[in-house]
Parts: structure tokens; C-alpha cells; sequence
């Protein structure tokens, strides 16, 4: 059976070299920067607190389970993740309104207000690195960025996990 590597022709292996290589660029340039914007709110936030804030802000008080389901991550991720979150007091943990033994994690007054200042200041770096760019350009940026990540999420939840040996 033909693997994905022999359907490709000659002409593929440059480009996919070449996307590959600026994928590892951008990731190191991202976590050198932890996209944390400019200026003096250049305050950058760890990448698994943004996106678990983001998330809370975005869809509202939550459980472990759905927080971890909708990142795509496990609960005991979430959990180690969320910890210092609630430590700092930029998430709360509730009790859910329909069953009190239920938790529910909830973006803080602390947390919102920490999250905005943080994409204020991510959405002053991605207007000064793309400050040449026409509107067009950021949206097909903007949507072929978003197609690669689905299509790397739907590779990552089709591939076999490791499994642990003793």
C-alpha cells in the first residue's frame, strides 16, 4: 500500500521542506516572543494559561471534563494547568448551579482583565508584524492559519497515543 511520502511528486518535497522549516521557525519565534505583544505591556502569559483563559472567557464557566474535551487535552492536563490559576486568582472554582457537587472553573474579574491586557498588547504585535500586509493578506493569513491547525488537530486525534510500559 503507497504511503502519504510516495504519492507526493518531486515538485511537493521543496515546498513541504520549506513549510516545514518556517513552521519551526515560527514556533521558536512565538515562544521567544510568547507572542507577548509590545511596548510596556509586553507581559507575555505561559501558552496553556492563555488559551485555558481565553477558553473560559470565550464559552463561559465550565467543568474540568468540558474544558479539556473542547482543548483537545485530558482532564489531569487541565487540572495541573488551571491550579495556578485559581492560586493567582484569576480563575474561580464553583460549585455548579444544578448539581453543588460539581465543580465549575470561572473566569475572575482578576482574570478577565488580565486576559485583555494580554491580547491587547498580542493584538498590537500581530498589527506591527503584519503592519505592511493589506487586510486581504491578514485574512487569507488569518484562514489558511486556522485550516492548518484543524487539519494538525485532526491529524493529532487520529494518531495511535503512546502507550505506557512498566
Amino acid at each position: 500500500m503507497p504511503t502519504q511520502s510516495d504519492m507526493m511528486t518531486p515538485l511537493d518535497a521543496p515546498v513541504l521542506d520549506s513549510l516545514q522549516h518556517q513552521v519551526a521557525v515560527f514556533a521558536r519565534r512565538a515562544e521567544q516572543t510568547r507572542l507577548g505583544g509590545v511596548g510596556q505591556s509586553r507581559n507575555s502569559m505561559d501558552r496553556a494559561a492563555y488559551l485555558l483563559l481565553n477558553r473560559l472567557d470565550q464559552e463561559g464557566p465550565m467543568g474540568v471534563k468540558a474544558l479539556a474535551g473542547g482543548m483537545g487535552i485530558d482532564s489531569s492536563t487541565v487540572t495541573r494547568q488551571v491550579a495556578p490559576l485559581v492560586d493567582s486568582g484569576m480563575v474561580k472554582r464553583t460549585s455548579h448551579p444544578e448539581d453543588g457537587r460539581a465543580v465549575v472553573l470561572q473566569l475572575s474579574p482578576r482574570g478577565k482583565a488580565r486576559l485583555e491586557e494580554v491580547r491587547s498588547s498580542r493584538r498590537a504585535l500581530m498589527a506591527r508584524a503584519t503592519e505592511a500586509w493589506s487586510d486581504e493578506e491578514r485574512d487569507m493569513f488569518c484562514e489558511l492559519l486556522t485550516r492548518f491547525n484543524s487539519a494538525l488537530s485532526s491529524i493529532h486525534t487520529t494518531l495511535p497515543q503512546p502507550t505506557m510500559t512498566s
